[in-house]
């Protein structure tokens, strides 16, 4: 409990600091946003707009965790499970990318960075990378820290040992590529209005927090009554989401309408390779989809809409993603943050009545 709280107050406090002193460099070096001149006009005023936010949030997160497993090493003596550097390991090479794609756009002078190829490979060779190590790497546990399968929620409903060991590999690393490219994107999408990113993946992350510590409570081997996970060192997990928690909560202090400075794709990317790799530490992969459900109709949004006009030159939305489309619509944008945090909060409640219901039906209770 002690190295959870050390975590969260580290975290909040590197937000809560850095952060404008983040905005003042970023004032002092001249790097501020620029806006996609086909989004709402409204928009335009942003202009200028300090970026480069998602630094402060990406090192809150690894001091933090880092703050509370030196605790935890020189009371205990415990040294960093290899699970919870791989986490950080997909957080912080999808924040570099984000990095490189906004420190593009500030440099070139306009809302266009890395290109779309650029982008895709970079992900791919960094999704592969984690998705080998997380397969081979051993841990002080002895359960994996990526089952070679989908799962729902603990085993896996399909296996990709069907057919050998190296089959495995390359199909989960398709797989891992798939849900990194998927996440990252998504809350790249939901990143376009002030609070809406940092607000919906701090309540998304609290549903992180709360499954990874069941797990840990209910471990294999740890005695406690009802079923137990094989999940890799899972109090780590739960203080990488809740130092994300806090992160979140500290940045959006700045971040809340309007904007004092804005995550850009270092905090997008980031945050979206934390969420695609958490739901692989902790066997989650599916119900991930119910967690993060805002992200998942943000992301649905811009594809019906790309998807329908291509076939019928027509639009669904008056634009997309659908949080724009609501400001078309006349709501106010503070409206549109705060009714969409909602609606992320109630899809993590269904996930953990779900998760925790899957708990007692095999528990046999």
């Amino acid at each position: 409990v002690i190295s959870l709280i050390i975590g969260i107050v580290v975290s909040l406090g590197v937000t809560i600091v850095g952060t404008p002193l983040l905005i003042r460099l970023v004032h002092k070096l001249n790097y501020g946003q620029y806006i996609r001149q086909d989004g709402p006009k409204s928009h335009l005023v942003k202009r200028g707009t300090p970026t480069l936010g998602g630094v402060v949030i990406n090192l809150a997160v690894v001091l933090g965790w880092g703050s509370s497993a030196l605790y935890r090493f020189v009371t205990r003596g415990e040294i960093p499970s290899w699970s919870a550097l791989l986490v950080l390991f997909a957080m912080l090479s999808m924040g570099m990318l984000g990095f490189i794609d906004d420190f593009a756009k500030v440099r070139k002078k306009q809302s266009e960075g890395l290109t779309v190829k650029g982008k895709f490979i970079g992900q791919f060779i960094l999704a592969t990378i984690y998705a080998v190590l997380a397969l081979i790497l051993p841990t002080k546990s002895g359960f994996p820290s990526a089952q070679a399968g989908m799962s729902f929620i603990e085993k896996p409903f399909f296996s990709f040992e069907f057919a050998g060991k190296a089959v495995a590999i390359v199909l989960f690393v398709i797989w891992v590529n798939f849900l990194m490219t998927a996440w990252t994107n998504a809350i790249n999408l939901t990143d376009g209005l002030d609070g809406l990113a940092a607000g919906s993946s701090m309540v998304a992350f609290m549903g992180y927090a709360v499954i990874a510590f069941w797990e840990f409570y209910h471990l294999k081997g740890s005695g406690h009554e009802g079923f137990a996970y094989a999940v890799s060192d899972p109090l780590d997990l739960t203080i990488i989401a809740a130092c994300t928690v806090m992160a979140c909560f500290g940045f959006l202090w700045y971040n809340s309408n309007p904007a004092s400075i804005f995550m850009g794709d270092t905090g997008s990317l980031a945050l979206g390779g934390l969420f695609a790799a958490m739901s692989i530490a902790t066997h989650t992969e599916f119900l991930a989809i119910i967690l993060g459900g805002l992200f998942v109709i943000e992301t649905m949004s811009d594809v019906i809409q790309v998807g329908y006009f291509k076939m019928t030159r027509k639009r669904v939305f008056k634009m997309a993603p659908i949080h724009h489309h609501f400001e078309l619509k006349g709501w106010p944008e503070v409206k549109v943050v705060i009714r969409f945090w909602m609606i992320e909060l109630l899809f993590v409640l269904v996930a953990l009545v779900i998760f925790y219901g899957d708990w007692v039906a095999r528990s046999g209770l």
